[in-house]
């Protein structure tokens, strides 16, 4: 075995004692089958559409709350677009909204945790009590508000703030900017375990740039508590997009959201009470299939798991 060998060996089998573990959680791959189910039919929105000869868009008043049939495989709404096409489309904005905030809030919480678990001092102090003041704000008033605010008024372009897509740059942007903290704390906490070992030393006697050693040598080495805490947070920022959408704050129509698809039908409960249970359905089961992902990675990650 040469000497790349042994190196990369601990890596490796590192890796596969994860993988071993995540595929004997069997909460933990139902969830992902089923988030890749929800994944892939959203990409493939236009197909069916095409396929069924429907339009998710298209109203067709003759054709209200028309029941399932061959064409409409969840039946109509109040405008007689289809159902099953628009809760696709809808599961693309969503899921996009989820993904993009979540991944946002990680990179700014990486940041700011990197930065306050290596340097310390009065940085980490400072850094840390504006974490926990964002931590002690009220997060759906302060995000009702925040979606509330007149974006002309701001000085953004009136084209662009009246566009149907304003509304989404809008969520993912609001909610990346207060949903750092979590990640920022982890971060932290393994980065204070992370700066005190050799190769950290090492690299600080050769003279290499704190920004470098954060990058190269701490970050790698922290990565398990963030893939966690994003892939939890992904289904909770889908269930706030929700309830900003529900409120009328959120994705504004015509563009589809599971939140939007909800307020729509709240009027139409008793009517047609399966225009609200589809899209609150399809929510329940996302948010919960991100959260056993979640545990099942948090379990796989863990350092002080029972090797087998």
């Amino acid at each position: 075995m040469t000497a790349i060998d042994a190196d990369t060996a601990p890596e490796i089998a590192g890796k596969h004692l994860y993988w071993s573990r995540l595929r004997a959680n069997r909460a933990a791959m139902a969830s992902a089958a089923v988030l890749a189910t929800i994944v892939l039919l959203s990409l493939l929105a236009p197909v069916f559409e095409s396929l069924l000869g429907v339009s998710a868009t298209r109203t067709d008043l003759f054709n209200q709350y028309a029941p399932p049939d061959a064409a409409h495989w969840l039946g109509t709404d109040e405008a007689g677009r289809d159902v099953f096409t628009r809760l696709l489309y809808g599961g693309r904005i969503s899921l996009l909204v989820g993904l993009v905030a979540a991944v946002g809030a990680a990179v700014i919480g990486t940041t700011i945790g990197l930065i306050a678990g290596y340097h310390g001092g009065w940085l980490d102090s400072v850094l840390m009590r504006s974490t926990d003041g964002v931590i002690a704000l009220p997060l759906l008033p302060l995000l009702i508000v925040l979606a509330a605010i007149d974006l002309t008024k701001l000085g953004v372009p009136d084209g662009l703030a009246n566009s149907e897509m304003a509304s989404l740059y809008r969520i993912v942007f609001i909610i990346a900017i207060v949903g750092w903290t979590t990640v920022a704390r982890l971060v932290r906490a393994a980065t204070l375990s992370v700066r005190t070992r050799e190769f950290v030393r090492a690299a600080e006697a050769m003279g290499a740039r704190s920004s470098v050693i954060m990058l190269r040598h701490i970050l790698p080495n922290v990565v398990s508590p963030i893939v966690v805490a994003t892939t939890l947070s992904i289904g909770s920022v889908i269930l706030l997009e929700s309830v900003l959408s529900f409120l009328g704050l959120g994705i504004q129509p015509p563009v589809p959201s599971w939140g939007n698809m909800l307020t729509n039908a709240q009027e139409l409960a008793t009517r047609a009470p399966a225009l609200a249970i589809w899209p609150g359905a399809i929510i329940f089961m996302t948010v919960m299939a991100f959260n056993f992902l979640g545990d099942g990675l948090q379990d796989a990650l863990d350092p002080r798991a029972t090797r087998r």
